[in-house]
């Protein structure tokens, strides 16, 4: 099992989100999210300066099985990319275990209902 995590901008998330449950991938979380990135300026609005490198972005998160890693990735590249600085990153973490609250089931099946099994 893999946790990816993804770091996206806020526009392209509808994007993302359709890609995923495309390539089968029904069950993610996502948070809105600030962070600082390599550009460092100042813009000027009527007068007042104000600094734009926080920056406001979307970060999903999903816990796959080892097959739906490149599936999943695979949807998130192509929804998210524009070719532009600050399109985001993806990171791929090992997960140890996972742990089915209600009935305690254990490792992928914790992931997926049985008879969804594909």
């Amino acid at each position: 099992m893999k946790k990816i995590e993804a770091i996206i901008r806020k526009s392209r998330f509808e994007d993302v989100k359709r890609a995923l449950l495309e390539a089968d991938i029904e069950w993610f979380s996502y948070y809105d999210v600030r962070g600082e990135g390599k550009m460092r300026q100042a813009r000027v609005y009527r007068g007042v300066m104000y600094n734009t490198s926080s920056i406001e972005r979307t970060l999903v998160s999903l816990v796959v099985r080892d097959k739906n890693v490149e599936p999943a990735v695979h949807a998130i590249l192509s929804a998210a990319q524009t070719g532009e600085i600050g399109d985001g990153r993806i990171f791929i973490i090992p997960i140890e275990d996972a742990i089915r609250i209600r009935t305690g089931e254990r490792g992928d099946i914790a992931l997926y209902n049985a008879e969804q099994e594909k």
